[in-house]
């Protein structure tokens, strides 16, 4: 599949910008990672999978992970990125579907995480994560009540699950999300109110 037609596929089950700028999002910092982990050759894989991992939660919040199976494939994708992307939603969603493989880890940690740094960027008189700290980002952690959505429970797991300290997901996670900020900009642009 193409970049187009995963671009095509999503924009079928989901209309909300939102939702649109979130997957564009974790796309681009799943190529951040896929590079920055040495798994430059499988770049474009790893950007389809962020691109793709939340295909039925517009429409199908309540079936997210398992709806998009289905829809996955009956558009014919092959099963590896299937599984790559449903694992997200290991132990979140009925899914069962364990995360195994660095990049599936990857995504389960990465992607709540956007949710957080997202919203703590718009708190920022920049409203951009580019002069975002990771000391600035550990507080807003910490307040429960900021961004209550965005589970610290699964961002704290996903770092377990690599083995990594809270502390190195953020720090990576915000260089990856400043290194497709300006990108993921340009393609909400195009997008129609």
């Amino acid at each position: 599949m193409t970049r187009d037609e995963a671009w095509a596929l999503l924009t079928k089950y989901n209309k909300d910008r939102f939702h649109l700028q979130h997957a564009l999002t974790v796309e681009g910092v799943m190529r951040w990672y896929a590079n920055d982990l040495g798994y430059g050759d499988e770049a474009d894989f790893w950007a389809m999978v962020g691109l793709l991992h939340d295909l039925d939660f517009e429409m199908w919040p309540e079936e997210h992970c398992v709806k998009a199976q289905e829809l996955m494939r009956d558009a014919g994708l092959d099963e590896a990125l299937i599984h790559a992307t449903c694992s997200h939603g290991y132990g979140l969603t009925g899914v069962d579907m364990e995360p195994t493989l660095e990049m599936e880890k990857v995504l389960f940690a990465a992607d709540e995480l956007t949710g957080l740094i997202g919203a703590a960027a718009l708190m920022r008189p920049s409203k951009s994560v580019q002069d975002m700290e990771v000391k600035s980002l550990k507080k807003k952690f910490k307040s429960t009540g900021f961004a209550a959505g965005c589970s610290r429970e699964v961002i704290q797991k996903g770092a377990d699950m690599l083995g990594w300290p809270l502390e190195t997901l953020m720090e990576k996670t915000i260089a990856a999300m400043r290194s497709c900020e300006a990108q993921v900009q340009a393609e909400m642009a195009k997008i129609p109110e």
